[in-house]
């Protein structure tokens, strides 16, 4: 249901783009929209997990650098059937953590020294596994083309108000539903982009959880960290908020609630996979870790 979900949302997003195009140059401006859009997608496709990884000066490491971590991730890719991604670490404070590539064949995960210093082994294996869970379900291409096209969407919608709009007889909106719409564009992609960053989220806990057989684990992991990232800045991310859904959990300070947020509630969350430790009678399998 929620990639169904993801899907419609993902063409109400495309929709929305191609409307506001011909706001700005009519059907011309809905076909230069089109190329704008394939254009920036496939830049997002093929880069934009170096572009993310950059941005927050992550270093990768491997088995040599980073045993305990690096053996962790190899351990869960394998428990989830996927190939082993690469592993970077950013010098941030705050515990967060994120994933990003394509593909499985071109994922990434990475963690904050943050998150290294403040969570147990088990808490560890859960965040990491939640951020397979994304990988698996290539929810880091999907997030990746949204955010795009909300910004672009953005950008058109400047473009076609301090343009007046299109002068093409095509379309029956004046200057009114021209300010309308430019207006109420971006406020739209926003909520559309929240809105599948929001269902993605909980479609990775459960991967998370089924991955280390221990829903409790990412639980608890989630309660820690959100109670830090409330007390600990995480510059890059203020000063990139576009990137804010990426992360496990909003790493923004005074983010906004409700429709609004990338994240749906850290206590929503943390209920469902109570709900999945406590579905059996008996205990929760045993994974390689315990």
């Amino acid at each position: 249901m929620n990639t169904l979900r993801t899907g419609i949302l993902m063409a109400a997003l495309t929709g929305l783009f191609l409307a506001v195009g011909a706001l700005v140059g009519g059907s011309t401006g809905m076909l230069i929209a089109f190329g704008m859009a394939l254009a920036m997608n496939l830049f997002a496709y093929w880069n934009s997990d170096k572009v993310l990884l950059s941005m927050y000066g992550a270093r990768q490491v491997d088995a040599s650098g980073a045993p305990d971590l690096y053996r962790l991730v190899e351990r869960l890719a394998q428990q989830a059937k996927l190939p082993m991604p690469k592993v970077y670490i950013t010098e941030n404070p705050q515990p967060n953590a994120f994933a990003t590539g394509r593909d499985p064949d071109h994922a990434a995960v990475c963690v904050t020294t943050g998150l290294l210093a403040q969570v147990n082994q088990e808490e560890l294996a859960g965040v990491l596994a939640h951020e397979l869970g994304h990988v698996k379900h290539r929810d880091t291409l999907t997030m990746t083309i949204t955010a795009v096209m909300a910004g672009a969407i953005s950008m058109l919608a400047n473009m076609a108000f301090f343009m007046g709009g299109s002068r093409d007889r095509e379309h029956p909106l004046g200057i009114v539903g021209v300010l309308l719409v430019t207006l109420l564009a971006p406020i739209a992609a926003v909520l559309v982009q929240a809105a599948i960053s929001r269902s993605r989220e909980f479609e990775a806990d459960r991967a998370g959880a089924e991955i280390t057989g221990r829903p409790m684990w990412l639980a608890s992991a989630l309660g820690q960290i959100e109670r830090a990232a409330e007390r600990t800045p995480n510059y890059p991310a203020d000063a990139n908020p576009a990137t804010a859904h990426m992360f496990i959990v909003n790493p923004l300070h005074g983010g906004i609630s409700g429709l609004f947020a990338t994240h749906p509630p850290t206590e929503e969350r943390i209920a469902r996979l109570k709900a999945m430790a406590g579905v059996n009678a008996t205990p929760v399998r045993r994974g390689p870790w315990g």
